[in-house]
C-alpha cells in the first residue's frame, strides 16, 4: 500500500478496495468461463479492519457457484504489517460476474463443483444467499427517490474519461464503485461534520454500461442514522453528451462511519424524516438491515490459501 492508495482518513478507502476486488474477481471469472465476463452485482461487503499505508494486501478469487451464465466469485482480502508473517482477513465480498461473447451475448459457462470441504462450505452458503440478494434487489428497486425527499444528498457530475476504461472498452465496474464510494462519503461527511470511512456496501447492481465519454451523475442521499453510522442510497446515472436523457447505470448501498482525530468511530447527529418520502425510505433502510441479518457469512480461511502462488506472506523455505 502506496501512500497514493490512501484516501482522505489516511487508510486505503473502500472505492479503491473494490477496485481491486472487481480486478481479481474479473479475472477468475474470465479464466473460469474463458469469456470476457461483466460485473453484474456486488453484494454484503464488510470492511471488518482499515488498511494502513505501508500494509501488505493480497486479494484471492475463488469461484463458489455458477449458474447458467453467471459465476459467482468470493474475493478474501488479507492484510498485514510486511514484517509480520501472519496476514488478518480485512474483508470478504460476493461478486457475481456474467460471461458473454464479442457480439456481448450472454454465453453458458462451466458449471463448477466444491471438492473440499471449505469449497463445500462457500457453495451452500453462496446458494443460500440467491433468495435474500432477490429480497434486497427486490426491495432497492421498488423505493421512490423524488423531490419530494428532504434528506441531505450530493451529487458529483463529470466525464467518463479514457483512464476509467476496461478490458471491453466501458467503464470497469471497480472504477464504478469507487465513485459510489466518492459520493457516499460528501454526503457522510456534510451530515456528520468531520471524517467518515465506509463500513459496509451492499446490494450494487449494475444495469447497463458507461461508455467513454457520456456524462456520469452520482447521486448519494442519506436514508438513516443509527448511532455513530449512516445509510446512503446511491445511484449512478449516465447520459450520452448528445442526448437529454440519462439512463440508470448501477445503485447501491453504503454505509459510512463517522471517526475522529485517532480513528475511532464517534456519535453522529440523528437525522429526522420529514416527507412521507423520507419516513419510507428510513423504514427502508431498516428493512435493508433486517435482510442482511439473515445472510449467513461466508467461512473465512484459517489463513492465506497455501496451493495459490503467488503469496507474499509466504515465508521463504530456509536454503
Amino acid at each position: 500500500m502506496k501512500p497514493a492508495d490512501a484516501g482522505i482518513a489516511g487508510t486505503v478507502d473502500g472505492g479503491r478496495l473494490l477496485e481491486w476486488i472487481d480486478k481479481v474477481a474479473y479475472a477468475a471469472a474470465a479464466q473460469w468461463s474463458g469469456h470476457y465476463c461483466v460485473t453484474a452485482y456486488v453484494g454484503n461487503i464488510h470492511l471488518d479492519r482499515p488498511i494502513a499505508v505501508g500494509e501488505l494486501v493480497e486479494l484471492h478469487a475463488n469461484v463458489v457457484h455458477t449458474g447458467r451464465t453467471s459465476m459467482h466469485i468470493l474475493v478474501s482480502v488479507y492484510s498485514s504489517d510486511p514484517t509480520r508473517q501472519k496476514p488478518v482477513q480485512s474483508a470478504q465480498c460476493l461478486t457475481i460476474f456474467v460471461a458473454v461473447d464479442d457480439q456481448r451475448e450472454t454465453v453458458a459457462v462451466p458449471q463448477w463443483e466444491p471438492t473440499t470441504a471449505l469449497s463445500l462450505q462457500w457453495h451452500r452458503q453462496a446458494q443460500s444467499r440467491v433468495l435474500v440478494r432477490k429480497q434486497i434487489e427486490d426491495a432497492m428497486a421498488a423505493q421512490s427517490y423524488t423531490a419530494a425527499g428532504t434528506a441531505p444528498s450530493a451529487t458529483l457530475r463529470f466525464l467518463a474519461a479514457p483512464s476509467d476504461i476496461n478490458w471491453g472498452g466501458k467503464v470497469h465496474g471497480g472504477r464504478t464503485m469507487g465513485w459510489i464510494d466518492d459520493a457516499a462519503y460528501v454526503c457522510g461527511a456534510d451530515w456528520a461534520g468531520d471524517r467518515v470511512i465506509t463500513s459496509y456496501f451492499g446490494g450494487i447492481r449494475f444495469y447497463r454500461p458507461i461508455v467513454i465519454g457520456h456524462i456520469v451523475e452520482v447521486t448519494a442521499r442519506l436514508i438513516h442514522t443509527g448511532p455513530r453510522s449512516m445509510h446512503v442510497s446511491v445511484h449512478v446515472t449516465s447520459t450520452d453528451t448528445v442526448s437529454d436523457e440519462p439512463a440508470m447505470a448501477a445503485h447501491g448501498l453504503a454505509v459510512v462511519v463517522a471517526v475522529d482525530e485517532s480513528g475511532k468511530p464517534r456519535p453522529v447527529p440523528q437525522w429526522t424524516p420529514v416527507s412521507e418520502e423520507d419516513r419510507t425510505l428510513a423504514a427502508h433502510a431498516q428493512h435493508l438491515i433486517e435482510l442482511r441479518s439473515r445472510v449467513e457469512p461466508f467461512t473465512a480461511a484459517d489463513e492465506v490459501p497455501a496451493d495459490v502462488e503467488p503469496s507474499y506472506f509466504r515465508a521463504p523455505s530456509p536454503r
